[in-house]
């Protein structure tokens, strides 16, 4: 049984519906954009100073990590903003596991807590076309502007993991389970996991 779930996801691929779906249906607290609002309420950081810069690449405005490894010491005085904000996420991912009985969407949480036996880390996958479809019709997205913004996120998103853990976003030897949303569709991919967590 897993009582903590983290989910990795391509843009519009449906990571975010299946984690929602998938707290919901097993009863546990679901941790992904407030994850960014909590963290910047503990530092006392007024929320419009933070809109748009979650999961921001490495060497972005909001992650610069060279100088503070994954486990380090949030505590320095002089340490950036931005490395002050992931670390209050990553005690925030840390405390909600400790807990259990939680669903946690990106923020490389499945790496922060790769130790946990009761973890299972899953990365959600689409291929292009339904995914562009669903940027359009469930994002928002201009038709003309959908497959740059599909490029424009992943490359966010990846370069965002691959600098905060070393691990390679995607890659199938980094998670337990890959799921193809756009083959197996939502609703199935949360059963799936559903049926996995409760054992």
């Amino acid at each position: 049984m897993y009582n903590i779930i983290t989910i990795e996801r391509q843009y519009a691929s449906g990571g975010n519906e299946i984690g929602k779906k998938l707290a919901e249906e097993l009863g546990y607290e679901l941790y992904d954009r407030n994850l960014l609002s909590m963290a910047a309420k503990e530092l006392k950081i007024p929320s419009m100073y933070i809109e748009g810069l979650e999961e921001t690449h490495a060497g972005g405005f909001l992650f610069n990590l060279s100088k503070t490894p994954l486990g380090g010491n949030a505590g320095g005085k002089d340490q950036p903003v931005s490395e002050k904000l992931f670390q209050a996420q990553k005690r925030i991912i840390e405390e909600a596991a400790d807990k259990g009985g939680c669903v946690i969407v990106g923020r490389a949480a499945g790496y922060i807590l790769k130790d946990r036996e009761n973890c299972l880390n899953v990365f959600i996958h689409c291929n292009k076309q339904k995914r562009v479809e669903r940027a359009i019709h469930r994002e928002g997205i201009k038709e003309t502007e959908a497959e740059e913004a599909l490029k424009k996120n992943d490359k966010r998103r990846s370069g965002f993991y691959n600098a905060v853990t070393k691990w390679e976003w995607g890659h199938p030897a980094f998670f337990g389970l890959c799921l193809d949303s756009g083959a197996l569709g939502i609703d199935l991919c949360v059963k799936t996991l559903a049926c996995i967590a409760q054992g």
